[in-house]
């Protein structure tokens, strides 16, 4: 079966690996820019695309973050939060994506004075917003800071129990990776998990598998975002194996950070061999310059998967979705019933043209 990139938009998709601030439109942020009269280091859509979007040429993750400082310039009001969390649920919903799990770290948000409860409730409300309007269902996901004191993570658990039910649904830990373990932030997840609080830990990128297994053991973690490097620790591997342990993978953007230094040498594929529960995400759309459709397509270009491994790949990430589980069992049957149909439909239209011929 050929697979088309407008085939792969159409299939009912989930997005669990996504960031507020790495995921906007260009144009918001001059439109942004504008109104709070911030000057931008482009007078020109394409000059700050070139300056804030990142390809192959890449060169690490310091150049990989560097968009960061102009997205988070005009994401300092309440108003802007809620426009962009609400386009964001928008442009998934555009290609399909069912239901996305949007993270950021509200203490990134608060140069201009505004309260961590304000920017909190801002981003729900544009989601929510979205949600009446869209098809699609989404979650919020605090995440602490490694690089941070780990007292700001506590407090950062905090406020996402305080929001726990009322549209956050789990806790994270992003930043530098590297000489930043996640075993120092381990107060914010005893924390977080005595309140039932969803867990997943950015690890295994820009460092080995020591990462991963801090923050499986060390912080109680339910998924990994990334985890790139697991492959290096065939134990660990197995661990994660057993106990079903979702990867939240992020193909092009490993590529950007310099977690993999082909596409064509990602684990990936190896992974699904392997009977990993694999999931494919954006991790920044507006930096990686790229959609979920687009990492979909650019995984089956690249490493040659069939119809039905994205498949598999599609219904690992409504299983590994952090919602209640008879939500998420109406997810996955709702995307079973539409990729039937849509199957069918292909087959349908490749019969006809057979028959044309």
């Amino acid at each position: 079966m050929k697979i088309t990139r407008e085939f792969l938009k159409k299939l009912p998709k989930t997005d669990l690996h996504v960031h507020l601030d790495g995921s906007l439109r260009i144009s918001t942020i001059f439109d942004l820019a504008k109104e709070q009269n911030i000057e931008l280091p482009a007078k020109t859509e394409e000059e700050l695309k070139k300056i804030v979007c990142c390809d192959s040429a890449c060169a690490d993750l310091p150049e990989y973050l560097r968009g960061f400082g102009v997205t988070l310039s005009v994401l300092q009001t309440k108003e802007s939060l809620f426009r962009v969390a609400y386009e964001l649920a928008e442009d998934a919903a555009e290609e399909n994506i069912r239901y996305i799990e949007v993270r950021y770290s509200p203490i990134l948000h608060t140069q201009k004075g505004l309260k961590l409860t304000e920017i909190s409730t801002a981003v729900i409300d544009g989601l929510r917003a979205a949600e009446k309007k869209f098809n699609i269902k989404t979650g919020v996901i605090i995440c602490g800071i490694r690089n941070m004191d780990p007292s700001t993570s506590v407090r950062l658990a905090e406020l996402a129990i305080a929001f726990k039910n009322q549209g956050v649904i789990g806790f994270d830990l992003a930043g530098a990776e590297f000489d930043n373990p996640a075993k120092h932030h381990k107060e914010a997840f005893d924390l977080a998990l005595k309140n039932n609080l969803n867990i997943t830990i950015h690890a295994g990128e820009a460092y080995g598998p020591e990462s991963i297994h801090q923050a499986l053991h060390y912080c109680g973690t339910h998924r990994i975002g990334h985890g790139t490097r697991l492959i290096e620790d065939g134990d660990l591997m197995n661990y994660v194996n057993d106990h079903r342990i979702p990867l939240e993978i992020c193909f092009n953007s490993n590529l950007h950070t310099k977690a993999v230094k082909k596409l064509e040498e990602h684990p990936l594929s190896f992974y699904l061999d392997f009977g990993l529960r694999v999931t494919i995400n954006t991790d920044n759309r507006l930096i990686s310059n790229t959609t979920l459709t687009d990492e979909y397509y650019d995984v089956y270009k690249i490493l040659g998967l069939s119809y039905p491994e994205i498949k598999l790949i599609i219904i690992n990430g409504f299983k590994s979705a952090f919602i209640p589980y008879h939500e998420r069992v109406k997810l996955i049957n709702k995307a079973l019933a539409d990729l039937e149909k849509i199957e069918k439909e292909a087959l349908k239209k490749k019969i006809e043209i057979e028959e044309k011929i």
